[in-house]
């Protein structure tokens, strides 16, 4: 088997890689600036309604469609864009037409969370504890502000103050700890972040374009395979769904589910397989043994252990005849939620030694200062501490804010979320994304903490409580890094962005709700689907309510000792691999792994087969590791390309469907 480089001794550890000898640029420009408020005025809008109406965001596609379109524009202006450029208008438009709860077909800016929750309170779902819902978060049933539906009434003033403060604060909390973190894991760890060159080799492609580069030319073909998968994939569903009221799916989505059917042989097993080739493009550019890991992890806790420790009761939510969703929900919740926690805990001691143990090589062979401390030159840094101070800031604000609002709930609680667990957690994420592509997460994690308090109010679930994860940040930084554009552009993004996307979330969220009730006709998608997600929502918040009935799963779900089982498994685990010298890729990739559905990681697998057996045998090793993730960016935007194009279609046909003739 490979060696990995953490197992090897301290004498005998391999020179650090140079520092990056790159020519950083600002990326920031007019053209970006244009950008922001082309994407703000047409594709935000766009996202808002398509998630009321379909339940869809516009993810890739908004982000492809304005890289390409400004792209072409400028090039025929004779003033074509530098990949700085080109990334930065791919980060503002990720960023602004992200979308806030998929489930609910929120989208449109952080206005979203406001009509969500002024439907909410006047639901019935809402009715045994309407009255508890603070004004500070939603107005009272009976103001003007919620029976005329104006957004820009005095009563929701105080809402929109908070919530603006937590934007900032959030994206300040992030920025700062997200640099440092990309400082440990990239710049000190040399984590390889996988996924990073995918956004990097579009941006860099796209810039070449019309040249004779190799990347674009791998980049086209990627844009023309996923133009032809979408429109099989994405494209025949949408366009059938808009003509005869009903899609045709030839490919299953999001995967072909045979859990229920294998249910006598294997009860509560998560069974399925996607068809989607984005899976498989994904195992060509993910290092060869994550894939391996995280399928072999996944096939064995959903498909093997699921059934034996449903025939030794250890199941006891899961139900026959149950898909693969409910089971894995069942699953997770009686079993791996809490082994998870403890893998991740473990992961965060592993990851804790070895940062410790690459400062002490770097002080033994007096390379500290070209390892941890000075950056590349040009590159845009500040100083960690100033970072580190901004994260604080922000944690510290919100703190106050929350306990302004929820003076009885413990204090305690929210500093230990905002000062231990959110930095500790954000950096486990940061480190599996550095080396897997995947984060981690903790769900319920709030819900068990406040019954665990023994808090007894609905206030709390409005608070704005400092439990975040800014381990994904450290991955954006890479990218900039890849890209040669200064740090300091995404500094003046955010700083461009903040007010562009306030005002332009309130303006759309305002207009959209005042014309029309939400949920009602016009709005099909959240008709149907809102009133469940109310009920889910009211019972998660009743679970701290002692006047509600009923089994409280969130205080079953966390097992003190199921935890220190999994910790310890996943300390026994890593050292298994480090004795019989497997590559310690493949221990991350499995303890990612755990939570994932078969269904993915198996074409995922079989891709990074494909890609490791054929593909780097013919291209060469190589050669194959630098067209992999410009394969797979310029199949993102093919795909984003034709769905942008068969959601326009489908707007218009329900347009049209409306008019009397």
């Amino acid at each position: 088997m490979a060696t990995s480089d953490d197992l090897l001794p301290a004498e005998s550890a391999p020179e650090p890689p140079p520092p990056i000898e790159a020519k950083f640029e600002d990326g920031f420009t007019v053209k970006s600036m244009i950008g922001a408020v082309f994407i703000a005025l047409f594709m935000l809008p766009g996202g808002l309604y398509l998630g009321l109406v379909a339940g869809q965001g516009v993810g890739d596609a908004a982000e492809w469609v304005t890289i390409v379109l400004f792209a072409e524009i400028a090039r025929r202006s004779f003033q074509p864009l530098r990949k700085q450029e080109i990334y930065i208008l791919f980060y503002i438009a990720s960023s602004l037409t992200s979308v806030i709860a998929l489930e609910k077909g929120l989208g449109g800016g952080p206005f979203a969370n406001l009509i969500w929750n002024a439907y909410f309170a006047t639901s019935p779902a809402a009715a045994p504890f309407a009255s508890q819902i603070p004004t500070w978060a939603v107005p009272h049933g009976d103001s003007a502000a919620i029976l005329q539906r104006e957004l820009w009434h005095h009563d929701w003033w105080v809402p929109i103050g908070i919530l603006v403060l937590t934007e900032l604060c959030n994206r300040i909390g992030w920025m700062g700890m997200g640099y440092a973190l990309f400082r440990v894991t990239s710049d000190v760890e040399k984590l390889p972040f996988p996924y990073a060159p995918v956004a990097a080799s579009g941006a860099t492609a796209l810039s070449e374009a019309g040249s004779e580069s190799w990347r674009w030319t791998i980049f086209s073909t990627g844009t023309v395979v996923g133009l032809l998968f979408g429109l099989v994939y994405v494209g025949l569903p949408v366009i059938t769904g808009t003509i005869f009221g009903k899609p045709l799916e030839i490919f299953p989505i999001p995967f072909k589910d045979y859990t229920s059917s294998l249910q006598t042989v294997l009860p509560a097993a998560v069974v399925g397989i996607s068809f989607s080739l984005g899976n498989v493009l994904m195992g060509f550019v993910l290092p060869f043994e994550i894939v391996a890991g995280a399928c072999a992890a996944s096939v064995f806790a959903m498909i093997v252990m699921n059934p034996i420790l449903y025939k030794a009761g250890m199941l006891p939510h899961y139900k026959l005849g149950s898909d693969a969703l409910i089971t894995k929900v069942a699953a997770d919740m009686d079993f791996w939620l809490s082994v998870g926690i403890g893998v991740n805990i473990a992961i965060a001691i592993i990851g804790f030694g070895l940062v410790f143990k690459a400062l002490a090589e770097a002080k033994r062979y007096k390379r500290e200062r070209q390892i941890a401390i000075s950056p590349p030159p040009g590159r845009g840094d500040v100083p960690v501490k100033l970072a580190l101070l901004a994260w604080f800031f922000s944690v510290v604000v919100l703190v106050l804010v929350c306990h302004h609002f929820v003076p009885k709930f413990p204090v305690w609680i929210l500093l230990f979320f905002g000062f231990f667990w959110s930095p500790l957690n954000s950096y486990i994420s940061a480190r599996m994304i550095g080396l897997t592509g995947r984060g981690v997460g903790f769900p319920y994690l709030k819900e068990a903490s406040v019954v665990a308090s023994g808090y007894q109010r609905i206030d709390v679930w409005y608070a704005p409580i400092p439990l975040a994860d800014h381990g994904w940040a450290a991955q954006r930084f890479r990218e900039v890094e890849l890209t040669g554009t200064k740090f300091t552009s995404i500094l003046k993004a955010e700083a461009f962005m903040f007010p562009v996307v306030i005002l332009a979330s309130f303006f759309f969220w305002a207009f959209f709700w005042n014309a029309n009730p939400v949920p009602s006709g016009q709005f099909p998608y959240i008709q149907t689907y809102w009133p469940p997600q109310a009920t889910m929502q009211s019972v998660i918040m009743r679970i701290n309510d002692p006047a509600a009935h009923g089994e409280n799963w969130f205080a079953q779900a966390i097992k003190p000792s199921y935890i220190g089982i999994g910790a310890v498994s996943g300390l026994t685990l890593y050292g298994a691999f480090a004795v019989l010298r497997i590559p310690l890729l493949a221990f991350y990739g499995f303890a990612g792994g755990l939570g994932l559905f078969p269904a993915n990681t198996i074409p995922q697998f079989l891709g990074a087969i494909l890609g490791r057996r054929y593909f780097a045998k013919r291209y060469g090793k190589e050669n194959w590791a630098r067209y992999a993730p410009v394969l797979f960016a310029g199949f993102a935007c093919g795909t984003g390309l034709i769905s942008m194009t068969c959601i326009a279609v489908a707007l218009i046909g329900k347009a049209v469907a409306k008019l009397p003739y």
